[in-house]
């Protein structure tokens, strides 16, 4: 968008105008949109300065929730990946959280950790404390390609429980009434490339007829690799890295 207004000085409006129209990424044969969050639709600072730290600071709730069968899961499942990855014995309820606040200090991908972060920033969303952060070109999008007909969904690292009230409780309002699928890790990993025929076949629409929007490359290879249609959301502190990249949801059209 800089090299928008530098034309502006440099051209004028109007070759300016022109300019933005043709840089603007163009795709056939969309049916299906697939979107990651932190860094394509959500700031990476909201992420690492507002849900990892309320994660921490409210972890300890956790002790009076085992009774909850999906926080029990959880714990067991903790249990047996620090046996299995760390080669760590955990043989009580401070054990588990003292790993789950590691691996959430070190960003760690693993499931029971995401089910459990889901499960405290509810209580955060509900009573207000926490905000979902989306950039101001995504709401005016989302219901464009809505009114398209294209099915929207969404992949994230982030279990879908977490996904669902980022937007449920956006700044922009309600958000998740445009989204017909979630994805999380319990489908596969975002680097691997089986994942996304799974995502297609739940969507019952082709790969080739899907368009997935990140601003990881390793995450877009993976997708290209199984003929998904590909875009880099290059958002600030990310690197232009890919053969198809675009500044904000505005710089995506789908004809």
């Amino acid at each position: 968008m800089y090299q928008f207004f530098f034309f502006i000085e440099e051209w004028g409006f109007g070759k300016a105008l022109i300019y933005l129209y043709l840089c603007r990424m163009k795709f056939n044969d969309v049916k299906c949109i697939v979107t990651d969050i932190e860094g394509t639709t959500t700031s990476v600072k909201f992420v690492y300065d507002v849900l990892f730290p309320y994660f921490r600071e409210n972890i300890s709730k956790l002790r009076d929730m085992t009774a909850n069968p999906e926080v029990q899961a959880a714990f067991k499942k903790t249990v047996e990946l620090a046996a299995s990855l760390e080669n760590k014995k955990l043989s009580s309820v401070d054990d588990v959280i003292e790993t789950l606040t590691k691996w959430s200090i070190e960003d760690r991908k693993i499931t029971p950790l995401k089910t459990l972060q889901g499960i405290l920033w509810e209580q955060g969303y509900t009573d207000g404390s926490i905000k979902g952060h989306v950039y101001d070109d995504v709401k005016l999008n989302l219901q464009k390609w809505n009114d398209q007909n294209i099915q929207l969904a969404v992949f994230s690292s982030g279990s879908v429980t977490a996904q669902i009230l980022l937007f449920k409780h956006s700044n922009e309002g309600d958000l998740s009434v445009f989204f017909s699928n979630y994805f999380d890790t319990t489908t596969g990993g975002k680097r691997e490339e089986e994942t996304y025929v799974k995502i297609a076949e739940a969507m019952a629409v082709k790969p080739e007829e899907i368009l997935f929007l990140s601003d990881i490359v390793e995450e877009l290879q993976a997708a290209d690799a199984k003929n998904l249609q590909t875009v880099q959301l290059v958002r600030p502190g990310t690197v232009a890295a890919w053969k198809n990249t675009a500044g904000s949801f505005n710089d995506i059209e789908i004809i």
